[in-house]
């Protein structure tokens, strides 16, 4: 497979200006998808440069460090839908870090049976893939179950409404793969040059994982809110009736 040059990267920036012509068109803010978009440029080009170093020098508190700025990030992420309460963020952190340690584990020490369970070659690529789908989970769950206590219903129902919410892109996604769409990994496997068959495997196993992890986070997520929500049942209604 052909390395792509920066010059022909740079007619990725028609699908941008695509959409910033829609929001420009719709009277929209055209700065969030410009900001955006440049941000994640300039993300993923550092994020590349760092992934260079790391793999060459490989250590375990490197590769933690950058575990814990990845877990941090993503709970901050998680919570932005209710951002505008307190007591969200230690939840989140809390669901983050056992869902994705207790996957990584899995994938790495007895699927991927990897000598070093920290090479950043192997563990940064799953953490982020991980993370990335807990932290939409955990996100739409605390949101919908907040939505839900706010028009009153019962806990339990709200809890399991906002599971079920926050499950959809997960059992979406497991239903189209192969169907609709190639996933990530997948389909980048395949362009490098390796096999269907081996690449369905490692799929496999980030789906499942994926799964597990964003159902186990959304459902830690909701077991203490739901805590929290039984000791100060009060504090959780005035918070909603102020809005």
């Amino acid at each position: 497979m052909a390395t792509i040059s920066w010059l022909s990267l740079a007619w990725c920036a028609l699908p941008v200006l695509l959409i910033a012509a829609i929001y420009m068109s719709w009277a929209g803010n055209v700065s969030e998808i410009l900001l955006a978009s440049a941000r994640m440029t300039l993300q993923l080009v550092g994020v590349g440069y760092v992934l260079v170093a790391l793999f060459e020098n490989p250590s375990p508190w490197i590769t933690l460090a950058v575990l814990t700025v990845m877990i941090c990030a993503a709970s901050w992420i998680a919570i932005r839908p209710v951002s505008h309460h307190n007591g969200f963020l230690r939840p989140a952190v809390i669901a983050l870090g056992v869902s994705v340690a207790l996957h990584l584990t899995i994938s790495l020490l007895l699927v991927l049976e990897v000598e070093s369970w920290y090479e950043p070659r192997v563990i940064i690529p799953l953490a982020g893939m991980y993370f990335a789908n807990t932290m939409n989970a955990i996100s739409l769950a605390a949101e919908r179950y907040h939505a839900e206590l706010h028009e009153g219903k019962d806990e339990k129902k709200a809890r399991l409404t906002a599971f079920k919410a926050a499950m959809i892109p997960q059992i979406n996604t497991l239903m189209a793969v192969g169907l609709v769409a190639l996933p990530g990994m997948m389909t980048g496997q395949i362009l490098s040059g390796v096999s269907p068959l081996i690449a369905v495997r490692y799929q496999i196993m980030i789906m499942t994982m994926i799964l597990g992890a964003g159902g186990l986070g959304a459902a830690l997520m909701l077991w203490q809110l739901g805590r929290h929500y039984i000791r100060q049942p009060m504090v959780v209604r005035n918070r909603s009736d102020a809005e």
